[in-house]
């Protein structure tokens, strides 16, 4: 008798997977990835953490899914620090960043640089590869410099961001406001850059940089 219920309960479940097999499987990947999330999570103290109110934008670790919206997973925590004061302080303007910059205190600013640049660094997989596009940017990459500040493979250095594998609509967009005046480099190095390129050399070189891909560990 219990060998035959064993056998029932066995075909029913290969039933189960026949019928459900794929809604099963996707719940069970649901399930874990909430479990590792919420181990990752854990790991940085209880619920809430300062950093749940950047996910939105910036991505689960610091990943941005957007291309308008930066990555800040890697980023140097001096850049990161700087910027939020920045943003804090009215230096730099983006209407989203502003109040959420004003509210953090000088603690909370240093954990979110510290733990955006602990954050592994993933690859923009949302650029649709252009040849053309990529040997014209990597040509005013390497004509400007731009190792010298933001590191040899370009994965940020000091108060220098990372630039591999940001978005690239993010990239062109701060390369047009520091052409147009509207962001301003302390060091006055991206003014200078910018002063000689068109708008297309711009486009170049923001689609060189996003698909960068960060060096393998």
């Amino acid at each position: 008798m219990k060998k035959k219920l064993l056998l029932l309960f066995s075909l029913l479940i290969v039933t189960g997977l026949g019928f459900y097999g794929r809604e099963l499987v996707g719940l069970y990947q649901l399930v874990s990835y909430v479990d590792s999330v919420t181990e990752a999570h854990d790991a940085n103290g209880p619920w809430p953490q300062v950093f749940d109110g950047c996910n939105g934008c910036h991505g689960a670790n610091g990943s941005s899914l957007h291309q308008r919206y930066p990555s800040l997973a890697g980023q140097p925590a001096a850049y990161v620090t700087a910027q939020l004061h920045s943003f804090a302080n009215g230096q730099r303007v983006y209407p989203n960043m502003q109040p959420m910059a004003q509210i953090l205190s000088a603690d909370e600013i240093t954990f979110l640089a510290d733990y955006y640049a602990r954050q592994p660094v993933v690859a923009n997989h949302g650029v649709k590869p252009d040849p053309a596009l990529h040997a014209r940017g990597e040509q005013l990459a390497k004509g400007g410099a731009c190792t010298a500040c933001h590191g040899a493979q370009l994965m940020g250095q000091g108060n220098f961001p990372r630039l591999a594998g940001q978005g690239v609509d993010y990239l062109q967009a701060q390369l047009d406001a520091f052409a147009e005046g509207r962001r301003v480099d302390p060091s006055g190095a991206m003014t200078a850059i910018v002063a000689n390129l068109t708008t297309q050399d711009r486009q170049a070189l923001s689609h060189y940089l996003a698909t960068l891909a960060p060096p393998a560990k």
